[in-house]
């Protein structure tokens, strides 16, 4: 067929050509709408998950300095002047964990609450996941906690700050900071050659405490136990 032909037939078409290239256009819109829609969509969700793990961390946050003051607590109940000094600093601790709780139940709810405490009100019904139990198990032992006498305050804090561990992990699985670090690429986005200096650094103050502190246990210590180790 000539140039000629195809023109003449494109002429006799035209209707048919547009209707298709249409066709084809909203085809292609279609699917860069559903593309950005989605694309959108995750932002959003992204955005979210965000926004309510930062409230999750101002909550570990808040729990972890309370669960650090009841250990110590614990640990210094029999330097109290009196007993009402000590019933002081105990109810004080109790209100602070008892807020706690339930402050955590908006990011950790129930689970089988289908199954379980049904006559109680909505956020109680179910079973409390593990880091809620934490807190409720440290609630008890300070409760339970007496300025002189029963079990040592030395056990009482490692049992406490025992359970401070099972929440921090708790916390650190339910804000997945591996991920975090991948969308925000913060410490893997440093350089290797810091990395390594920061690693030498902290190595160099191991060895001065090691030094400064003949006979200490690092691989089992914590801030909070420094009381129990052997003192220059």
């Amino acid at each position: 067929m000539s140039g000629n032909g195809l023109v003449q037939l494109a002429i006799e078409n035209v209707g048919t050509i547009i209707a298709v290239l249409s066709a084809i256009a909203a085809v292609i819109g279609a699917f860069v709408t559903s593309a950005e829609t989605k694309k959108q969509r995750q932002l959003r969700t992204e955005q979210l998950r965000q926004s309510i793990d930062a409230a999750s961390l101002d909550w570990g946050a808040s729990a972890i300095e309370v669960l650090a003051r009841a250990a110590m607590l614990a640990r210094t109940r029999h330097l109290h002047g009196n007993e009402g000094s000590f019933q002081t600093a105990r109810a004080g601790t109790l209100i602070a964990l008892t807020t706690l709780i339930d402050r955590g139940r908006m990011f950790f709810p129930n689970v089988d609450e289908t199954k379980k405490g049904l006559e109680k009100d909505g956020a109680y019904r179910g079973s409390r996941p593990p880091i809620l139990d934490a807190m409720v198990w440290v609630h008890c032992e300070i409760n339970a906690l007496t300025r002189d006498g029963g079990p040592t305050g030395e056990n009482s804090a490692a049992f406490i700050d025992d359970c401070r561990r099972l929440i921090v992990s708790e916390l650190q699985a339910h804000l997945d900071p591996r991920r975090l670090n991948q969308v925000v690429g913060r410490y893997t986005g440093q350089t290797r050659t810091h990395q390594s200096q920061a690693r030498q650094r902290s190595g160099e103050l191991r060895q001065q405490l090691l030094t400064r502190r003949p006979g200490i246990s690092i691989e089992n210590h914590t801030p909070y136990e420094e009381r129990t180790e052997t003192a220059s």
